[in-house]
């Protein structure tokens, strides 16, 4: 256990650092990569690439076959996108209601591909992961597939895969001010239960990135974007996909629902700065601007 956890925080943190290094000497200062931020401030996008290359590494180490499959086909799919919609960006449609109001008028645009790719390969993954679940709906290596209607199967399913997907959104709404984003993933995975086999490797490869990327994102000097953000959140959301109950699994995705329509309406920042604790934990190691 305590090899695997090792091996894939390294993996995450050299995979960050590695591509991080490389980006940056080529790209760091290219009009593409540079956004202005909150502040006002020049930042550069080489974090989510670099990101999404060390959850990559690290996800690589994961042992059960059906999980690593899962877990690489979303980030890097949700990793991919997110660059496309960061590098390439075209329309000037903002938010879920945005995007898909500009896809029912019939305008294809880089957010809106992102829109439709990463719920459809998290239902790939989440199907994936289907043929490793146990009578009460948690993913084991060992198990087989509980008997169910293919109904049931269907919602399973849909159901999980809205988990991956939702969670990757999220983060990619969150990522709004430096670290907010890392502190999110960090403080989920210290307050999930953890299962040996299961949670231990995929969560070290987010602890292992997320660290080697701390001290740039919290500078301010660099942002994860599109690509980090959804990279990440599709990783995490994948382990909290496979460590929950079908019953879970459903409250999750109710909820990660309801926080969506909520940004629709009110600003998440407004929130964070106006909640005593929330404000605190935002702030930590962020420079006042």
């Amino acid at each position: 256990m305590i090899r695997s956890l090792v091996s894939s925080a390294v993996a995450g943190l050299l995979g960050y650092t590695a591509t991080k290094a490389i980006l940056s000497s080529k790209l760091r200062t290219h009009d593409k990569v540079v956004r202005t931020n909150h502040a006002g401030h020049d930042v550069s996008l080489v974090e989510g690439p670099a990101v999404t290359a060390g959850l990559l590494a690290g996800s690589f180490l994961i042992e059960a076959p059906r999980q690593r499959a899962a877990t690489l086909l979303v980030t890097t799919v949700a990793g991919g996108l997110g660059a496309v919609d960061d590098f390439l960006e075209s329309g000037d449609s903002k938010g879920l209601r945005g995007h898909l109001s500009a896809l029912a008028h019939g305008q294809i645009t880089t957010g809106g591909i992102k829109v439709i790719g990463i719920p459809l390969a998290s239902i790939a993954a989440a199907t994936i992961l289907r043929t490793g679940r146990d009578s009460r709906g948690l993913f084991s290596s060992n198990s087989t597939t509980p008997d169910q209607t293919w109904f049931g199967s269907a919602v399973d399913v849909v159901v999980t895969g809205g988990v991956i997907a939702g969670t990757a959104n999220l983060f990619n709404l969150l990522d709004l001010r430096p670290g907010r984003a890392l502190k999110a993933g960090l403080l989920t995975l210290s307050f999930m239960p953890h299962k040996h086999g299961l949670t231990w490797a995929p969560s070290a490869a987010i602890a292992g990135a997320s660290a080697a990327a701390w001290p740039d994102d919290l500078d301010g000097a660099v942002m994860l974007g599109d690509t980090g953000a959804n990279a990440l959140g599709a990783a995490l959301g994948t382990i909290v996909a496979e460590n929950s109950t079908a019953t879970q699994r459903g409250l999750v995705l109710a909820g990660l629902a309801g926080l969506t329509l909520l940004s629709e309406k009110v600003s998440f920042t407004s929130i964070i700065e106006s909640t005593p604790g929330l404000r605190e934990i935002d702030a930590f190691g962020r420079e006042a601007v």
